[in-house]
């Protein structure tokens, strides 16, 4: 585009990289997306891929961690909002009813975690962005007198996960069937120090 500099051409550029990555990742898988297509799909040549990342790798990894970053970051904002944290779990949970679990971005999460099982550096940096999120439901929960809020919300990320991966497999899974048991686990007024 005329008028723009170099920098923001190479700014341009990098965000149809990982644009393009986080759809393919989703849409074929992350071992299938090779440095040609993923080049096809945004629209530059090859070579930008490597001039721009270190390599097909570490954009695959940036593309989904800032994915998973921005959704778990909106899903917290539910616990800011809410007074109770218990409403605010189970608020997160409704948004995540929103998902299939066959949907690109539930398919994102599901191969960002199998890489991960294969890529010290994604574990590292998943495990991280995991444990800053599930802080966040400790911390809610401690903050309203939660007796045991580690443990709950170890609990919490694991019913979120579940909840993710068995929405694939069964479509008929929703946020209300299983919001009444994890409510029992995160409300404050049965699990309090009081």
């Amino acid at each position: 585009m005329p008028g723009r500099t170099n920098a923001e051409r190479g700014q341009a550029v990098r965000a149809q990289l990982l644009t393009a990555a986080r759809e393919l990742i989703g849409e074929i898988g992350w071992n299938a997306v090779s440095t040609r297509i993923l080049a096809e799909r945004a629209g530059v040549r090859s070579g930008l891929v490597h001039y721009h990342f270190e390599s097909l790798q570490a954009l695959l990894r940036q593309a989904a961690l800032e994915a998973m970053r921005g959704m778990l970051e909106g899903t917290a904002a539910f616990l800011t909002v809410s007074a109770n944290p218990a409403d605010g779990i189970e608020a997160m949970l409704s948004e995540l009813d929103e998902y299939t679990g066959d949907d690109p971005v539930s398919l994102l999460f599901i191969e960002a975690y199998l890489a991960a099982t294969r890529d010290p550096i994604l574990h590292e940096q998943m495990q991280a962005l995991v444990n800053e999120f599930r802080n966040a439901v400790a911390a809610a929960l401690s903050d309203a007198g939660h007796r045991a809020p580690e443990a709950a919300a170890v609990i919490v990320m694991a019913v979120f996960d579940g909840f993710l991966l068995h929405k694939g497999l069964n479509p008929e899974l929703s946020a209300d069937r299983i919001a009444p048991e994890l409510r029992k686990i995160t409300d404050t007024r049965s699990n309090g120090a009081h």
